[in-house]
């Protein structure tokens, strides 16, 4: 007999009765039912009940067993007395009838329990995260993600793609957030860099020929953690096409994103035909460049019927250029109640207020109401399709200051009304980002999204058109009110390049020292390419049902990413330091 299981305790069925069994594992819970001890053993597989009455040899070892000790059982496998089997178990028809026993490893006093899904404290559950991970909620998680990212490896090397390693020490590269530098020991005072993204090794991969690359790529960026934000590293579905268009990316990458949301998302509705919507009808419509399409309420521009109105606030805001007024119609919250909820929400959120009007029977209602009279309000209660038992709430001023405001807006009022369905998941490409954005702290022009797009109309744009209005052939995927991929048609001409990083304020000697590799590269015969990459870690997380990313994560850092589990960041030793030509000058 092998020396710790015959099985794994998921293993045992009906036709195992009578059969001898070793079994090894966790004590996952102990009960002691007037003498008779019962323990769910559990392993990786899943769990079997044993059970220990005081006539076994090994029942005085037994009692001093505790929770999460390892332990190897020994027994006959007999079916459960009638009446107590358990269907939510595969092994719910048997037990094992314990004659011997032994302690493989016992545990100390937990510092947070195993069995259940309590919530606990998160730097408690960081640092024993190898007891968190035994929770059953999470160990789901775990294997979810890996049956996710084996089912993507093999759809995209279906897809006729081949998957490439890329290093991960490179060069500094401008991708939008702070780089992770590395000091080398053989170059004193230069740096390497994690890579934030694969970019410009997958983008060489194609001058180099190679036509279809794909990566399940560790990418690691200098950020402040968020919900939907590992700290410091994260990996994603990454892939590159030469000869292709915009279209063709779309119909290489729809049928993946879309086939693993079918394969691994519990049966829920996934849709087939994905709507795509310009990043201005994004805003506009939705306050958001990743709607949440499961919530059914759309904003309208309803400027009209308040200029030259007797709602002095609004009226007074439209004389003055680009300002608007927008609807954010809300289906069933025509009452008060719920309509000064939300005015006291938009107030917590450092809004003066949120104007409504909200119908009864007998006509609209409101301060709104009572200022602009019956005909105005008439006419934006038929363009927004609303009737008795409904309101609309209204922000007003500059759309691009308050368009974030209005999205926030746009989400509570669909969740105070449960009008969002929260079980499918609506999939949308958003097409049409701005190339570039003004930077407001910096005063200067500056790339919107990836300084690596091609711009629409190409280097012609580039020296005739006001650079904030030339788009690029940029594009996200949105799911559920979450960006879970981006990417673009590469700008594969070195002058186009070259002129496009001079209007965000990089002289041409900046893109060569900064981008040598690849701007070299493009002067040898370069193909028209374009790809994208998928955050592995938020498609997850969609999937598991989680709301933070730390719930599908192996060994997640904490908000102030540390690693609790092993103490990183540290303190370098003096020797380390000596040997890279360091010297520590830490903040006063």
């Amino acid at each position: 007999m092998h020396a710790y299981r015959t099985q794994t305790c998921g293993e045992l069925r009906q036709s195992h009765d009578g059969q001898i069994a070793r079994l090894s594992g966790w004590c996952h819970r102990i009960r002691d039912h007037g003498g008779v001890l019962f323990i769910d053993l559990r392993d990786h597989y899943g769990m079997t009940q044993c059970v220990i009455d005081p006539d076994s040899p090994v029942f005085k070892l037994v009692e001093t067993f505790r929770a999460e000790w390892v332990v190897r059982l020994d027994g006959k496998v007999r079916r459960r007395p009638e009446g107590t089997d358990n269907a939510d178990m595969p092994t719910g028809a048997i037990e094992l009838y314990v004659t011997d026993a032994e302690v493989l490893g016992p545990a100390a006093e937990l510092p947070l329990p195993v069995f259940g899904d309590q919530d606990y404290p998160e730097e408690t559950r960081l640092k024993y995260r190898f007891l968190d991970l035994r929770r059953e909620r999470l160990h789901k998680n775990i294997m979810l993600r890996i049956g996710i990212v084996d089912w993507l490896r093999t759809a995209m090397k279906g897809s006729g793609f081949n998957e490439f390693n890329t290093p991960i020490l490179t060069a500094s590269s401008p991708e939008g957030a702070r780089d992770f530098l590395v000091p080398s020991r053989l170059h004193p005072g230069t740096f390497y860099a994690l890579p934030q993204a694969p970019q410009q090794y997958k983008q060489l991969l194609m001058m180099a020929g190679f036509d279809r690359y794909f990566q399940i790529a560790p990418c690691f960026r200098d950020e402040d953690p968020r919900a939907d934000r590992l700290p410091g590293e994260f990996y994603q579905l990454d892939l590159e096409m030469s000869f292709v268009t915009q279209e063709d990316v779309f119909n290489a990458i729809e049928p993946v994103i879309t086939g693993v949301f079918e394969k691994f998302g519990s049966g829920r509705p996934v849709t087939q035909k994905w709507p795509r919507i310009p990043y201005a009808e994004a805003l506009q419509k939705y306050g958001s460049d990743k709607p949440d399409l499961r919530n059914p309420i759309v904003m309208q521009d309803v400027s009209s019927h308040f200029a030259g109105s007797n709602f002095k606030v609004f009226a007074r805001m439209l004389e003055t250029a680009g300002n608007q007024v927008w609807a954010i119609p809300a289906k069933t919250g025509g009452s008060r109640t719920f309509c000064d909820r939300m005015n006291s929400w938009a107030q917590s959120e450092g809004q003066p207020g949120l104007g409504y009007i909200f119908w009864r029977e007998d006509g609209a209602a409101g301060p709104i109401a009572n200022n602009i009279g019956p005909e105005r309000t008439e006419a934006i209660r038929a363009q927004l399709g609303l009737g008795a038992g409904d309101a609309a709430f209204f922000v007003a001023g500059d759309p691009q200051k308050f368009v974030r405001f209005a999205g926030d807006a746009r989400t509570r009022a669909g969740k105070e009304l449960n009008l969002i369905d929260e079980n499918r998941f609506e999939l949308a490409w958003i097409v049409d980002f701005p190339m570039f954005e003004w930077n407001e702290d910096e005063k200067k022009v500056d790339f919107s999204h990836n300084p690596f797009s091609m711009p629409q109309g190409g280097l012609d744009a580039l020296n005739t058109q006001d650079p904030l209005t030339i788009k690029a052939f940029q594009y996200d995927i949105a799911c559920n009110g979450y960006e879970i991929a981006s990417g673009g048609i590469r700008n594969h001409k070195p002058a186009a390049m070259v002129k496009a990083f001079e209007i965000a304020g990089y002289s041409e000697q900046t893109v060569v020292d900064r981008f040598g590799g690849m701007y070299r590269a493009f002067q040898y015969g370069a193909p028209p390419h374009g790809g994208m990459a998928a955050g592995v870690d938020r498609i997850i997380m969609l999937m598991a049902n989680e709301q933070n990313l730390r719930e599908v994560a192996l060994f997640p850092m904490n908000q102030r990413a540390e690693d609790l589990l092993m103490g990183a960041p540290s303190e370098p030793t003096p020797k380390q330091l000596r040997e890279l030509h360091l010297r520590v000058n830490k903040p006063e």
